[in-house]
């Protein structure tokens, strides 16, 4: 019982603060009414630098926007192969919901890799075919776009959408408000006295100055502020930003996916921790989890590769492994180019998966 009640918390915790950030996002997102990228340089390394930046973007916009570039042939495949080395997808929120430093340094290092190998692309596939005429349309363009609804705060607006609430605008608000709650009163905090869970790389570092601010009572102070501010945009924004963009994209799409992957992938991380010694066997076969998680990585969706961030949060698997799923696995943003050339799809996709097993095996090496 004690097993389900963690794994549980731990769920809401982590899925919670994806979904604020995902919110959050989609607020600024369609509030800067898009970005315009017409005005590319024409540069091969622009191309690549933009293909990384977006690939960083949490999410699924970046890669969309870039594989919409790539359709319309006005990046190159070079800068569609630094979009997805760079990018994680979703897993980009729950890594820093769970890991943030690790996080971080994870996030350069796929930044640098992304920009090197894009350009060892541009350098050597110089004649990669692309089957798309400049006037193609992606099927997913318009998630860089506004749709016309105002995203403007303004406090009249504000009280005439509470005097007038919907019940996705009052679920969302309510769920926010225990969230915030429970963050700030420490409700969905670890108990420190257990080792058997999935918890924050601060935790056991908790009373270390180094590691003073990414202490899991102030990041649950921060996220729960964080929420607050989230709070403010929903109660602001109109029923049609609402409607689609918040409740259509990031609620119904997202939040039950990600909140049973999330509780699957804990609930069998923590099965196998008490009933097979898994950090022994990991350990003496260190290459059989690394060419899992490439292999994984193949799949063009958010989810599965959850455990690997679980896995290595837990301390059961090196960096190495992290990194090459990371590298491998870019979520669903390549989900648009599968729909528009499979070729260029699994051309793509086995590429990345050459490079994750290239940079993975080289940091096992290295003791990484």
């Amino acid at each position: 019982m004690e097993l389900i009640t963690d794994v549980v918390k731990n769920t809401f915790l982590i899925t919670g603060l994806v979904m604020v950030m995902m919110l959050l996002i989609e607020y600024l997102n369609i509030h800067s009414n898009g970005r315009s990228f017409n005005r590319l340089e024409q540069s091969r390394f622009g191309q690549v630098l933009l293909g990384a930046l977006l690939g960083l973007i949490p999410g699924c916009i970046g890669g969309f926007a870039l594989v919409s570039l790539f359709t319309h042939r006005i990046v190159s495949f070079g800068a569609l192969i630094a979009m997805m080395v760079a990018a994680t997808g979703d897993e980009a929120f729950i890594l820093f919901a769970v890991i943030p430093k690790t996080a971080l340094v994870l996030n350069l290092t796929l930044f640098s890799l992304a920009i090197v190998v894009g350009l060892l692309v541009e350098r050597f596939v110089k004649r990669f075919p692309v089957p798309f005429t400049r006037q193609h349309f992606a099927i997913h363009e318009y998630e860089s776009c506004a749709h016309g609804g105002s995203t403007k705060i303004n406090i009249r607006k504000i009280a005439y959408n509470l005097r007038h609430i919907s019940f996705q605008r009052a679920l969302l608000l309510f769920g926010l408000l225990l969230f915030v709650l429970s963050m700030l009163f420490g409700l969905l905090e670890h108990d420190h006295a257990s080792h058997a869970h999935v918890h924050s790389e601060a935790c056991s570092h908790h009373h270390d100055a180094m590691n003073f601010l990414f202490s899991e009572r102030w990041m649950n102070i921060l996220f729960g502020s964080l929420s607050i501010v989230v709070m403010v945009f929903i109660a602001a924004v109109d029923e049609h930003f609402l409607e689609e963009h918040l409740w259509g994209h990031i609620i119904k799409k997202h939040f039950l996916k990600i909140f049973l992957w999330t509780f699957g992938a804990l609930l069998f991380i923590q099965l196998l921790l008490q009933h097979f010694d898994i950090t022994g066997w990991i350990s003496d076969n260190p290459l059989p989890i690394l060419l899992a998680a490439i292999l994984i990585g193949l799949i063009p969706e958010s989810g599965p590769h959850i455990i690997f961030i679980t896995l290595f949060a837990s301390g059961h698997i090196p960096f190495s492994v992290l990194l090459a799923s990371s590298i491998s696995q870019n979520g669903h943003t390549t989900l648009p180019l599968l729909a528009e050339s499979k070729r260029g799809f699994l051309s793509a996709k086995l590429l990345c998966a050459a490079i994750a097993f290239v940079v993975g095996f080289a940091v096992l090496v290295l003791g990484y």
